[in-house]
């Protein structure tokens, strides 16, 4: 089918080719979309050149579907009209998931929900989506009542920007003089940054409440306490989460590893005798999300402590979005 990636230069976008030809997604035209600057340059998708075009070009193209990878403005703006178009938007902004009458999407759990008529889907945030892919298959055995979670962020979720820094810093640590970008507000190399996006009134950031209100929304479940503390640290592999959750239901450890052995899309990796825990080292260029650190809370009842580790760039991001575009395609819901 004929398929348009927007934002095709940037992280995120770039990730998205990568993901369609891994996953032989069935790409018969290949439309690249990027920002005016962009337009006329040249990406390489499965060994053949394509020109990167406009968004009115893009759009006068008619493809089957459109993965966006801009800005929230940007979507704000255009995937209206290419949903205007009769094309599908599968959206990576936030502009669209709080959104009463779009979906917010995360296939293992709630692709159900998508028919013929949604022509924005929503793409959730990259932290909320691999807590979400851990705790669902527990949720629908012991029936989540809270949620207190801590993120330890990878810098390639702020963009390309923020690579060069984390790397320019770590240079010239070792002498040697080079010119970067700042794209925080302080160092970040030998350091970490308590503040992802802007703080809202109650004093959390934009980015912790993403993490409560999109985990309601894709667990279908408005009870869910959650509560989100998220922290840029210097690793680039992806983010990782310490996760304390507790349930209505007694569970057996046992048993919730058992379940989460049998969850798609989770890998367990738990044996402190070996020292076996996810990193995000192991979780880069992997889709899947690894579970580790899974203990008992002895504080209070029903509540149990675990580690969670994915590639944000890939299952936060780019893979999540083109597993909705291999759902929507095996339901023929295009």
């Amino acid at each position: 089918m004929k398929v348009a990636v927007v934002g095709a230069t940037g992280l995120v976008g770039s990730k998205i080719l990568q993901v369609l030809a891994e996953r032989n997604f069935p790409v018969s035209e290949l439309i690249p979309v990027a920002s005016p600057q962009s337009v006329g340059k040249e990406i390489t998708f499965k060994g053949k050149g394509y020109k990167v075009v406009s968004m009115e070009d893009a759009i006068a193209a008619k493809p089957v579907v459109a993965l966006f990878s801009a800005g929230g403005s940007t979507s704000a703006e255009w995937a209206p009209k290419f949903a205007e178009a009769g094309i599908t938007v599968v959206d990576n902004s936030s502009a669209w998931r709080m959104d009463p009458s779009k979906k917010l999407i995360v296939p293992e759990i709630n692709a159900d929900v998508l028919t013929k008529e949604d022509k924005i889907i929503a793409n959730p945030n990259c932290s909320t989506i691999q807590m979400v892919v851990a705790l669902n298959p527990l949720h629908q055995q012991y029936k989540i009542k809270r949620i207190v979670v801590s993120t330890y962020q990878s810098v390639t979720g702020t963009g390309k920007k923020a690579v060069d820094q984390l790397m320019g810093e770590r240079a010239k640590a070792a002498g040697v003089e080079a010119a970067y970008p700042m794209a925080y507000a302080y160092p970040i190399d030998l350091n970490v940054i308590p503040q992802i996006d802007v703080f809202t009134e109650n004093g959390y950031t934009k980015e912790e409440m993403k993490m409560v209100n999109e985990t309601k929304k894709i667990m279908r479940d408005d009870t869910i306490r959650v509560t989100s503390t998220t922290v840029r640290i210097p690793v680039m592999g992806g983010h990782s989460e310490s996760v304390n959750v507790e349930f209505e239901k007694t569970f057996e450890l046992a048993t919730v590893k058992q379940l989460l052995k049998a969850a798609p899309g989770v890998v367990l990796v738990d044996e402190p005798a070996t020292a076996s825990y996810p990193m995000p080292k192991d979780a880069h260029e992997r889709d899947e999300v690894f579970v580790g650190r899974l203990r008992l809370d002895d504080t209070q009842p029903n509540t149990l402590n675990m580690w969670v580790v994915s590639d944000n760039l890939r299952k936060g991001a780019a893979t999540n979005a083109v597993q909705i575009a291999e759902y929507l395609a095996a339901n023929n819901l295009f």
